[in-house]
Parts: C-alpha cells; structure tokens; sequence
C-alpha cells in the first residue's frame, strides 16, 4: 500500500503493519519517517530491535535468521533492514521476496532505501515489497514549496514568519532540508515563540560561522586559493553542516555555468546579469574576473565533482568530504 508522507502521523495511531518500506531522495526526511516509525513500534510494545546494514560483504542468511531467533524477552520484535545503496542484488532479491511471502509473526520489518531509479522500481523484490507492505517514497519539496514547509517547521515550534522571511530562508537553503532543519532549530534556540522578523532570521541564517560562508564564496570568485583553503578549515573546525557549504559551492558553479554559457552564445553580460538577478556592482565585477579565467568545460566538470560529494554526504559513496570541499574550490580558484 503507498501512503503519501503526510499520512503517516495518523497511520502510527493505528495497530501497525507488520512490514514498512521508506525509500526517497531526502534522507533528513527518511531518517525522520524511520524515527517515528521505530517510536510507534516501542509504544506499541516492540520493545527489541534487530539493525541489519546491507554493505560489501553482508550475507543474506542474517535476514532468515533474525526472522527465525525469538525476541530474548518473548516479546514483540522490531527488524531495522538499511540498503544504503538502494540494490540488493540477485541474492538479496530473492530473500526479500522469501521473506515477505512470509512474513514472521510477532515481528515488524522497517526497509529503509534511498532514492530508487526506474530499474530499481520495477524489480520484483521492490514489487513484493511494495504489495507486502506500507510504502512511502519522501522526496523533497520541489523549490516553490519549500517555503510552505519551512513554514510547517517554524509552526511546529510555535514561531511563524512572513512570506518575505520565508523565501529569505529558502532561497539560502534550496536543495539542502538538512541545512533547512539546522537553521529552523537554531532558530527555536535564538528566538522565542511568536513571529520572527526577516533582521532575525538573516542575523542567524548568514551568520553560519565565524568564517562566514559568503567568503567562502567571494574567495573562489576572486581567485584566491590560499584563502579557499583557510576558510574551508575554519568551517569544518566551527562545525558547519556539510550540505551548506556544498549548497554555497555548487550555487556559485551553477550561476558561473550559466553565464559562461551565455556568454559563449554571444550575449552580452549585463543582460545575463540582469536575467540571473545579480546587481551588485562588486560581485558583477567579480564574476567578470572569475567567467574571464574559466571555462565552460572546466565549468562543468565542476557541476560533476558537486554531484559527487553531494552522494558522499548521502552516504552513497566513500571519502573525505572536506578534502573533496577543498578540491572543488581550487578547481574554481584556480588561475590559468
């Protein structure tokens, strides 16, 4: 059964299904789906939990056996299965589909899955699944609807803001819920419950660090790779969350991408200023210095590199994440 993201509260109120599947392209939003989940199990008397991580190496015989081995207590049992890399493989199929074709009693299931590409989908452990169990897919909001979401975030901590302030934040955390989730919480801790001013939320939103994200940017424009560097290692050491400083990156890649472009196409550059809102006179001069060093090739394996540590911050692939910050930003920095 598929159950839209919004449903869930009222169907953890109920006597749970014995088998739940999460899967989606936002992991705050899966953490928090599996979070709730795994709440209800322990009201409603589940009160052991068997985690089970699909990685290299995992033999699917460890699946039959928490099936089989009874709750130490003689009570209720909760299954916690986590496919990081979303594919299970020949054998990992075939043992879902064995095991929801009987599904152990006394027991529930949670499958947590990122985002499923259409091969994944049509697969038919996925199939199974999705016939045996309670199926939800939590996606992020698309980019016109995150401000309504942002909203349900500040009322869920008694605060609410003006359309103004809610597209301010919005607009500084686009792509990134779990930098969203950050700053909304951080809010709680500055303000009281009641309204909040656009001065009150720009003062928290954009004062990230003492090395303030905005440098970070200002620095790869102007070409200073010296102070790529020293920014970067005052960010990771203040704590800044990952997915901001990959939003500040891959923003200015994608606005620089798109005014190489136009530029290659013989459009003049106020025009393409004008057309991507940006009318600040010194960071139009700076862009002009930095489109004047870079390429659109080079622009574009730039985008790739973001995409990349964007999977590494999910999880899905392996590495340093800073390191990978600091290799982005020389690629941008750097001078011909």
């Amino acid at each position: 059964m598929n159950l839209r993201p919004d449903q869930l509260a009222a169907q953890l109120d109920k006597a749970l299904a014995p088998l739940w599947v999460l899967h989606g392209n936002e992991p705050l939003l899966v953490l928090e789906a599996a979070d709730a989940i795994r709440a209800a199990a322990r009201r409603q008397g589940y009160e052991e939990r068997e985690t089970l991580v699909v990685g290299q190496g995992f033999k699917w015989d460890a699946l039959t056996l928490a099936a089989g081995n009874m709750s130490l207590f003689g009570g209720a049992k909760l299954i916690d299965l986590r496919i990081p890399g979303g594919k299970p493989g020949r054998d990992g199929g075939e043992a879902l589909q064995r095991f929801v074709g009987e599904l152990p009693a006394q027991t529930l299931t949670l499958i947590t899955l990122p985002e499923l590409d259409w091969q994944a989908r049509k697969a038919g452990w996925f199939k199974a699944l999705a016939d045996a169990g309670i199926l939800i897919e939590l996606n992020a909001p698309e980019r016109e609807r995150l401000p309504d979401w942002i909203g349900r975030r500040l009322a869920a901590q008694k605060q609410r803001a003006d359309a103004e302030t809610l597209a301010f934040i919005a607009e500084h955390v686009e792509g990134n819920l779990l930098a969203a989730h950050q700053e909304i919480l951080k809010l709680g801790l500055l303000h009281p419950e009641g309204t909040l001013s656009l001065e009150q939320v720009q003062d928290a939103v954009l004062n990230v660090a003492r090395y303030d994200i905005d440098k970070l940017r200002e620095a790869v424009l102007e070409g200073d790779p010296a102070r790529c560097a020293r920014l970067l290692e005052g960010l990771r050491g203040e704590g800044a969350a990952p997915p901001l400083v990959l939003w500040a990156l891959a923003n200015e890649t994608r606005s620089l991408a798109t005014l190489r472009t136009g530029q290659d196409a013989g459009q003049p550059l106020p025009a393409l200023f004008k057309a991507e809102r940006i009318f600040d006179p010194r960071r139009q001069q700076a862009i002009g210095r930095a489109l004047g060093r870079l390429s659109q090739g080079g622009l574009r394996a730039a985008l790739m590199h973001a995409a990349r540590i964007d999977r590494m911050i999910k999880g899905l692939v392996s590495g340093d994440v800073w390191d990978e910050f600091l290799q982005l930003a020389l690629r941008l920095a750097r001078r011909p």
